[in-house]
């Protein structure tokens, strides 16, 4: 890894590089993800099946895109019972985590017939995308479909790729039934997205669209949004270490890597005031590259966006943190719980020597779906609320109103809305 003093300049250029990354870059795909759509929203199953069988390679047919009971009694009998059981326990912490999360409807009601209120209500249908092939994650699953169940959507949907010989990765059928999902779609890809989006004869439209996928479902999640709702348009994996001189080498050098293996977009900082850290570091990760089994993308991930800067205090340290806003923000220092007040943009936090980043991969409960390529300074994780919407309830009785009426008119009248201040005056008219 590139061993680089942390200055201004040295921090501008990380950025800029980083930024590169984001889907929006990719104009040059657009072109094809809006044909998809609309060949989705014209033609519904036929051009889904259509599709399904250029891209995915398997014999399609309406009849088949559901995934049925028996197949998911199939994926039980392929998993192993072991997985099964960390799967339910992985699901137990999540789903405890997110109800803590569960808001409420309220009203506000004062003496002079005054109501004021928000009602909180799930919305009716959510559609979980989830990736096929090498890019099957079961914990993506539980991190999507279970805060819409906490939240009380009635109706969970998922599209899933199948493989060329029509089945569904048995982990992520499993996944699905553990938290709840009520249909599974065997559809990938933009066209995924675009079904989802506009519905088809067999696939429902749903309000929301939420899970991670490539390029092309990033871009089509991004053409269909106004249509439905989305989490996000997200990008590649992250990770950023803070560490000072009490950080073990092995154990940061260990969780840099556990980002790269990724994909070769994947980012992995380190940011430490300690310059013998960073050499330590290192030489962890050269020993590291020797035993990994994905070794090569993890090498062009480190290639590409592989970082190990020496600050000269703490404050610089902060600063740059702020500044790159990373998904996954590991603090590893002599007091971390103290670092962390200096943070305000990250997606998730970990702190300390022993909360490495794929404990919020996989178990500890708060959601992985996270803000990247910077937009933690202003995106939040998935959520519950992520599923639910809101309405302002506002009722005022006679004497309420008849207090405030002319503060109202008058305010209309400088919008030049004299409609508006009718409205209001109408009411207060002698007779």
């Amino acid at each position: 890894m590139r061993i680089i003093k942390l200055n201004d300049e040295s921090r501008g250029e990380l950025i800029e590089s980083l930024l590169k990354r984001s889907p929006n870059n990719y104009r040059e795909y657009e072109n094809t993800i809006n044909e998809i759509i609309e060949d989705v929203r014209d033609r519904g199953d036929l051009a889904v099946i259509e599709l399904n069988r250029k891209f995915d390679k398997w014999d399609c047919s309406v009849d088949k895109l559901r995934v049925t009971d028996a197949e998911i009694d199939e994926a039980y009998k392929a998993v192993d019972e072991s997985f099964v059981r960390v799967i339910r326990k992985a699901a137990d912490n999540i789903r405890e985590f997110h109800e803590k999360q569960v808001r409420n409807t309220w009203i506000d009601m004062k003496d002079n017939g005054t109501i004021l209120g928000q009602r909180i209500m799930p919305i009716a249908v959510s559609g979980v995308y989830v990736p096929g092939g090498k890019a099957a994650y079961p914990s993506s699953v539980l991190m999507n479909i279970l805060p819409a169940k906490v939240a009380g959507v009635g109706r969970i949907i998922m599209c899933t790729p199948a493989g060329a010989d029509g089945k569904v990765t048995p982990g992520t059928l499993v996944a699905a039934d553990i938290a709840g999902v009520d249909e599974i779609y065997k559809v990938g890809g933009a066209q995924a997205i675009a079904a989802m989006a506009h519905g088809t004869q067999t696939i429902p439209k749903v309000d929301k669209i939420t899970g991670p996928g490539n390029i092309f479902v990033a871009l089509a999640k991004k053409a269909c949004f106004g249509y439905v709702s989305i989490d996000s348009i997200a990008g590649p994996s992250e990770i950023l270490v803070l560490a000072d001189e009490t950080a073990n080498p092995r154990f940061v050098a260990a969780d840099l890597l556990s980002q790269a293996e990724h994909d070769e977009l994947a980012s992995a900082i380190l940011i430490t005031t300690s310059e013998t850290l960073a050499h330590e570091v290192n030489k962890e990760v050269e020993g590291f590259l020797e035993v990994l089994t994905r070794r090569e993308i993890i090498e062009k991930s480190l290639e590409n966006y592989g970082y190990i800067f020496v600050a000269d205090d703490m404050q610089d340290a902060y600063d740059a943190v702020n500044a790159i806003a990373s998904e996954h923000l590991e603090i590893i220092t002599a007091d971390p719980y103290e670092s962390m007040t200096h943070i305000r943009n990250a997606g998730a936090i970990f702190l300390g020597h022993y909360s490495s980043e794929p404990l919020g991969d996989y178990f500890a409960g708060p959601n992985h779906i996270l803000p990247t390529n910077g937009t933690a300074r202003f995106f939040s994780p998935l959520s519950v609320d992520d599923f639910i919407k809101k309405t302002s309830i506002i009722s005022y009785s006679e004497e309420a109103l008849r207090a405030v009426h002319e503060d109202i008119e008058l305010f209309a009248r400088n919008e030049g809305l004299t409609a508006h201040a009718n409205s209001i005056a109408v009411r207060f008219e002698e007779k």
